[in-house]
């Protein structure tokens, strides 16, 4: 995963659904550190990594699974 990427952010303890951001760091303490719009402006907000879900925009890559490999 590389950093910063464009996430969807779901955190129910800010009333937050479908909200955009930018995932800019994970932290040993607990939380990520993300920028958001807010009021036509860039804000920075430390969000709880328990409660809190980051779904990322950009989808995963297609590819196709050779025959005969077990996962």
């Amino acid at each position: 995963m590389d950093l910063p990427a464009r996430v969807v952010i779901y955190c129910p303890a800010l009333e937050m659904k479908n909200k955009q951001g930018n995932l800019v760091s994970i932290s040993d303490l607990g939380y990520y550190e993300v920028r958001l719009d807010f009021a036509d402006q860039n804000h920075t907000a430390f969000l709880p990594i328990d409660g809190t879900v980051l779904v990322f925009a950009e989808p995963n890559p297609v590819t196709e699974l050779l025959p005969g490999i077990e996962r």
